[in-house]
């Protein structure tokens, strides 16, 4: 592929199948303009552990740095951080930043996570939301809002709630009440300096067979003046630019001609191939 880059990224170092040098490898190999490691950010939920980066950060940043210099003149390798709602870190001294909720406040208080597996949600739904799923959508979306009034660099996969959802067991994508709630936090984000991800990862996954995010929400990011990023959320090798010719279409369906590409240089705009 030309004209992309491949900035959310996974590796061993928290829940990815192959190593960071494996993955810029993978990345200089597509053709990448730009590579970004965005490890997941550490978290105070004793179920994180061994799935996110440590607290101390300092052998990730070192890694990243040194695949920096290794392809120095032929990639520009971005140190990034993927920062969880509740981490426990900030993301000072990054390149970038992605901004993404991975886990929501129930009622009762508590963290109860949005995309481990379908049975672990639909657990979440029944035992904290009484079955109530607009309920649950709206206490996500509260949190995608408090996360994207952050200003992100990136907001990530800011429908992650509907991975399992193709089938519409959850919601009803259409219904008033839930688009409400999605289009709350989307307009909580600041185009100016926020982009909205494309992201391909639950489709390399085999969760979804469509990208995040749903086209309402594509379209009114649009109209809003808001710029894009396609994103693979690569945590395997062989997933590092996957479903970007999908996640293009997707774009060009929602009315986007250029898509962004974060170097080292700063943004890029370039046309989407």
């Amino acid at each position: 592929m030309k004209n992309v880059c491949s900035v959310h990224t996974h590796s061993t170092m928290c829940d990815g199948k192959n190593t960071l040098a494996e993955m810029a490898r993978a990345a200089f190999a597509a053709g990448c303009i730009s590579f970004g490691a965005s490890g997941h950010s550490h978290t105070p939920i004793p179920e994180d552990e061994g799935e996110v980066l440590p607290a101390d950060m300092t052998a990730y940043r070192a890694e990243v740095l040194r695949l920096r210099e290794a392809y120095a003149g032929r990639m520009d390798v971005l140190l990034g951080v993927e920062l969880d709602s509740c981490a426990d870190v900030t993301a000072e001294g990054f390149d970038y930043w992605i901004g993404s909720v991975h886990h929501m406040r129930g009622p009762e208080g508590g963290r109860h996570t949005v995309d481990w597996d379908f049975e672990t949600l639909k657990r979440c739904l029944r035992e904290q939301f009484a079955g109530n799923s607009l309920m649950m959508a709206e206490y996500y979306y509260d949190e995608v809002r408090r996360m994207a009034e952050r200003k992100p660099a990136i907001l990530g996969h800011i429908d992650l709630i509907a991975k399992f959802n193709e089938d519409g067991y959850f919601f009803d994508e259409t219904d008033p009440g839930y688009r409400a709630a999605a289009l709350g936090a989307l307009h909580a984000a600041d185009p100016r300096e926020t982009l909205l991800e494309i992201n391909t990862g639950a489709m390399s996954r085999g969760y979804r067979s469509v990208p995040y995010p749903a086209l309402f929400l594509l379209k009114e990011w649009r109209a809003m003046g808001g710029k894009i990023i396609l994103t693979a959320d690569a945590h395997s090798a062989d997933s590092i630019v996957y479903g970007f010719a999908q996640a293009a279409e997707l774009a060009r369906a929602a009315g986007f001609q250029r898509s962004v590409l974060l170097t080292l240089g700063g943004r890029e705009e370039r046309r989407l191939e």
